[in-house]
């Protein structure tokens, strides 16, 4: 028995039916990444990796047993007090003796930032993660596809610093800027393959440092249907 071509078409509301399931199947892959505070490990190591190689570079000349006073006020900018930490600690192991105010001190040491932040930089083949909108539904996001994917963040700190004596304001030592990098990359390739290199750890080939809790069960769970 024929029907009419028109019994055996799809309704608009049955199109809208199978694209809702066809996308909610694809997002069943996605996957989030939260931060319990709110700033990353990952944020934190890249700050402070940076901060103490540059801090490593600075070659300071400290007459023994110097008293040295840290000037602060030129210091600025996110995880600024685990650089002036690291200033602190290569003072003292480079012969100096902290003091806590300026009027016991020999030398003021007043460090000066140039750079305390982190640059990102994506590349992508394939396609980004799109918004759908769904009629009564709101918005669906589709997951990115990736068939080639870099995602780098760097740590980058730019520290210059100029020493002088506490009494007569003399110059006694000026170092040129320094700088320290710190990296982390993640790539994905042929939309389910991906790795991580990155230099913030003693042993940066082995990514056992991040741990693998029950997020990345679950995920590896999501992405290969096991």
């Amino acid at each position: 028995m024929c029907f009419p071509l028109k019994y055996l078409a799809p309704t608009p509301r049955h199109r809208v039916g199978v694209v809702a399931f066809l996308l909610l199947a694809v997002g069943a892959c996605s996957t989030s990444n939260e931060s319990q505070p709110a700033r990353t490990a990952t944020e934190q190591l890249l700050f402070s990796t940076a901060a103490d190689r540059v801090c490593e570079k600075l070659a300071l000349q400290i007459p023994e047993n110097s008293k040295v006073f840290v000037e602060a006020g030129y210091v600025e900018g996110t995880d600024s007090k685990y650089l002036l930490a690291a200033l602190r600690d290569r003072i003292l192991r480079a012969g100096g003796r902290l003091v806590a105010t300026r009027g016991q001190a020999d030398l003021v040491f007043e460090p000066r930032v140039g750079a305390l932040s982190v640059d990102r930089k994506r590349s992508l083949v394939g396609l980004p993660s799109i918004p759908i909108p769904i009629p009564l539904a709101g918005d669906l996001t589709i997951p990115e596809l990736a068939l080639y994917k870099r995602d780098r963040q760097q740590g980058v700190v730019k520290l210059a610093l100029t020493t002088y004596d506490a009494q007569t304001g003399a110059l006694r030592q000026s170092i040129d800027p320094v700088y320290g990098f710190s990296q982390k990359t993640d790539w994905v390739a042929l939309l389910v393959v991906d790795w991580h290199t990155n230099d913030l750890m003693p042993d940066p080939d082995n990514d056992e440092w991040v741990g693998e809790g029950s997020y990345e069960i679950t995920r590896r769970e999501l992405r290969f249907g096991h």
